[in-house]
This record gives C-alpha cells, sequence and structure tokens, in this order.
C-alpha cells in the first residue's frame, strides 16, 4: 500500500506543480488549465469512470485500487472538460 500512495502522490504531484508553474509565468494561466473543473459534462464522465473502475478494482485488488480510480477518473475529466461539445 505504501508504494502504490508514494507513485500516486508523484503523479497528482506532476499534475499540480504544472499549472502552478504556469501560473507564475503568466498569471491566470493555471485559472485557466484548472477551468476543466467546471464543465458538468466532463465531471459526470469523470464520476462514472471513477466509480466503474472503483467497483471493479474493489472485488479485484481492494482498498490500493481506490485512489487510481479516482486519478483516473480525474485525468478524465482533465481531458474531456474545456473542449467544445460536438454539435
Amino acid at each position: 500500500m505504501g508504494a502504490t500512495l508514494l507513485s500516486l502522490a508523484s503523479v497528482i504531484a506532476a499534475l499540480v506543480i504544472r499549472p502552478a508553474v504556469a501560473e507564475l509565468r503568466d498569471p491566470g494561466a493555471g485559472r485557466r488549465q484548472w477551468g476543466f473543473l467546471r464543465d458538468p459534462r466532463a465531471l459526470a464522465a469523470g464520476a462514472g469512470v471513477t466509480l466503474v473502475l472503483a467497483l471493479a478494482g474493489w472485488r479485484s485488488g481492494g482498498m490500493p485500487a481506490l485512489p487510481w480510480a479516482v486519478l483516473t477518473g480525474a485525468l478524465v475529466v482533465f481531458s474531456i472538460g474545456g473542449r467544445v461539445p460536438p454539435d
């Protein structure tokens, strides 16, 4: 469990440091990078992915799979958010 949390913390730190450095270089850039959190369609997709992976991970691997499910859901929100929806 310790190695899982350490590697997960490293990935989260990388995701947080990138907008922080961008904010230092160009004020307002960090806010634009985190703007995907205001997209309800992206948040719903991320929540769905998190739920499905958490249930599957809990059944197969137990507790260590849950943080990875949450991280995957966050990455889905990040990848979908901020895009213009198709017509």
